[in-house]
């Protein structure tokens, strides 16, 4: 474990924790909500630091990112720990451990360094270390050394997030984050309360403080049935993304699957017609990129130009064929909002 990055301490013990906008207050021997920052006698220490309990190497496209170096492998690393309790979750046995079993101070995971991670990333053929699986905000003393070193070896950092950091967080890793996908669930707070016990408005003022710093931004969005009400969500979602983010913004709409979700196990999987109806709502909102994911065939997964339509980069699962001219139309050289290095 490891002092923790960004908290006060109190006259009593107590510490204020600063790294999300959850904004504990911990007393002592006591763990946040995210369950892996625990006050030790007035100090605070992130118990998973380096505790690196998933690494991959994945298709860029998996994080979903199909406008940031598209047809590239990216390096995905995790700990243990998540600072919501979303009911769907599709990676709870890591995400949610400290919560369904008890552990000590010594945390799941095989310890790396920095040095041992970018040396794998670059062994690899990597073009970007991803921080993903869990909710990167909540191992920020682990990533936040890794992505200063990535830099120096030419390694970009994409995070997957919930988007509920704080603004001091952002201000932190934002000399050294490229690009960032952010879960924007629902375009309810009732909605956040519910299903993954945190609220709205920080994700929504987050999105907008990390356009106005030019990172790279792509959104997903998880259609639940029950859930995500289409016709107003979805609507407002996209409204939203076009307002704040912008036009060329790409903006993921996913099938749920109920059966590897945390709790929602009796939940029906999305329709297709449900998918069809928020991908139609999205474009006719103005969306110039929107996919529809977690389908098995499906044409929405392709880039077409916002101009003249043409086809620039077809996928199929994870197999990519490019016909862009670096990142412009084949057809019109239109610019499609693709970053290449």
């Amino acid at each position: 474990m490891k002092e923790a990055l960004l908290y006060i301490k109190n006259k009593d013990k107590s510490v204020n924790c600063e790294l999300c906008s959850h904004f504990c207050k911990i007393n002592k021997n006591c763990t946040g909500i995210c369950g892996v920052r625990r006050n030790i006698d007035g100090k605070l220490y992130a118990l998973n630091y380096n505790r690196i309990i998933a690494n991959n190497v994945d298709p860029i496209e998996k994080k979903p990112f199909f406008h940031f170096l598209p047809e590239s492998k990216t390096y995905s690393i995790a700990t243990i720990g998540c600072n919501f309790q979303c009911s769907n979750c599709q990676n709870w046995q890591i995400s949610q451990i400290q919560r369904l079993e008890k552990l000590d101070n010594e945390f799941p995971g095989e310890l790396m360094t920095s040095e041992q991670i970018i040396k794998e990333a670059i062994k690899s053929k990597s073009k970007s270390i991803s921080y993903t699986y869990t909710e990167p905000t909540v191992f920020l003393e682990s990533a936040y050394p890794i992505m200063k070193l990535a830099h120096k070896n030419n390694l970009k950092n994409v995070w997957i997030s919930n988007g509920f950091m704080s603004r001091k967080c952002l201000d932190l890793i934002i000399p050294y984050l490229d690009a960032i996908n952010v879960d924007l669930k629902f375009f309810s707070n009732d909605q956040y309360k519910k299903i993954a016990k945190a609220s709205l408005d920080p994700v929504l003022e987050n999105l907008i403080y990390l356009k106005k710093k030019k990172v790279f931004i792509e959104v997903t969005t998880l259609l639940i049935p029950g859930e995500t009400n289409v016709k107003s969500q979805i609507q407002n979602i996209a409204k939203f993304i076009k307002e704040n983010l912008g036009a060329d913004t790409p903006w993921h709409i996913s099938r749920f699957s109920p059966e590897i979700s945390y709790q929602l196990l009796s939940r029906k999987q999305t329709s297709s017609e449900e998918l069809q109806n928020a991908y139609i709502i999205g474009k006719k909102i103005g969306l110039n990129y929107v996919y529809l994911g977690n389908v098995a065939i499906d044409l929405r997964e392709n880039t077409y130009c916002p101009e003249c339509e043409a086809l620039n980069i077809e996928r199929q699962g994870y197999i990519i064929t490019r016909s862009d001219k670096n990142g412009h139309c084949q057809n019109c050289n239109y610019y499609l909002n693709i970053i290449n290095k």
